[in-house]
């Protein structure tokens, strides 16, 4: 829990309280780029920018307690812009040399550039997307039906299968641009969390073979690397949401009801209520035991696993029981549990579908005898 902090660790987390109090708060007529701005060069006067960098590019990597600390608390605050406060991370180009690093990379971590994830195939596909080998490059087509922050990116890192003489295609992360000839946005779309993404047909896209990240067949490790790390962002994220969903019941329950009595002197409503707390208690170990153990360097996919299926399903849970003890009133668009409520979906199918995930966990452990207790 994150009660048993070293010292270093509190330090961060007071300095990260007083950050989130002091600037995420709109100030009076304030424009969002302005105020965007205003959080970077706070968020960067702490130190908070710079822990999700690399130390060549000048960032200050934090571990992952720390990291846990910070998205919990900025998700906790509710507030749209905190993402600001964390400078670009690498994700699946990290390590990458050469034209990858020049083109993509660099620009990337100068915030000159944007990427996205591009990974799920539509349902009705008839096949992954693929490339062919053409002298220097590669000839891809096909198409991806979900690509991650892919409305606003400049490039896509692509999970595409090579076509290879006499063996199986062997799956690559490839580097494509969102603009090169033959790549085609057949449909922007937004999630229910009110993200933005956008889905892509590739039409004998031609890739130099200098954009594939790493060595082809090493793709789905890479990707499903890049998966896993965003699965603890989400458990975070969701513990977030349940401290504020409660801290918001809480009041909520407190205060005289009908009759001039408070819903909390109702036994029903107790036990209701006791439950989330509960639902938060279990998340929130289950979290930072997980970031513990990725610190002391162990391999923690089922463990990350295990944690990001129970959060965001007791997120839910939390908000739905919210939801039911505030009433009708939190069902109209524009209250903040109805806000929650459509947001918090979108983390039981983001980087896994739960029971997609509960059948990897399984077999972690019976075929590959992996994961803790």
């Amino acid at each position: 829990m994150p009660e048993s902090l070293s010292t270093t660790d509190l330090a961060f987390k007071t300095d990260l309280e007083r950050f989130i109090a002091e600037q995420l708060p709109t100030r009076s007529g304030e424009p969002d780029a302005l105020r965007r701005s205003r959080i970077i060069a706070a968020s960067k006067s702490m130190g908070l920018f710079y822990k999700t960098q690399p130390a060549e590019y000048g960032g200050q990597p934090g571990t992952l307690v720390q990291l846990t600390l910070a998205r919990e608390a900025l998700s906790a605050s509710r507030t749209a812009i905190a993402a600001a406060a964390f400078g670009p991370a690498p994700g699946v180009l990290a390590g990458a040399e050469g034209d990858l690093k020049t083109n993509y990379l660099d620009p990337l971590m100068a915030g000159q550039k944007r990427g996205s994830f591009a990974f799920t195939e539509a349902d009705d596909a008839p096949r992954h997307s693929w490339a062919v080998r053409d002298g220097d490059s590669f000839v891809v087509n096909g198409a991806k039906s979900y690509v991650t922050g892919g409305a606003d990116a400049d490039f896509m890192n692509a999970l595409i299968h090579i076509e290879q003489d006499g063996a199986a295609p062997a799956p690559a992360m490839m580097v494509i641009d969102t603009d090169a000839p033959g790549v085609n946005p057949i449909g922007k779309f937004a999630s229910t969390d009110g993200s933005h993404h956008m889905a892509f047909a590739f039409d004998n896209v031609r890739v130099p073979a200098s954009q594939v990240v790493g060595k082809p067949g090493e793709g789905m490790p890479r990707a499903l690397r890049q998966i896993g790390d965003t699965r603890l962002v989400i458990a975070a994220t969701c513990t977030g949401l349940m401290q504020w969903t409660i801290s918001y019941l809480d009041a909520h329950i407190r205060k005289p009801h009908r009759g001039g009595k408070p819903l909390a002197d109702l036994e029903s409503v107790r036990l209701r209520y006791a439950q989330t707390r509960i639902d938060a208690f279990a998340a929130r170990s289950m979290l930072y035991r997980t970031a513990r153990l990725g610190d002391s360097g162990e391999n923690i996919v089922n463990e990350s696993i295990a944690t990001k299926v129970f959060a965001s399903e007791a997120a839910a849970r939390v908000i739905d029981v919210a939801i039911q003890l505030v009433g009708g009133q939190a069902l109209r668009e524009g209250h903040p549990l109805a806000a929650l409520y459509n947001e918090v979906r979108v983390y039981q199918l983001t980087e896994g579908a739960s029971d997609v995930l509960r059948l990897n966990m399984a077999r972690g452990s019976l075929e590959l005898n992996k994961g803790r207790l």
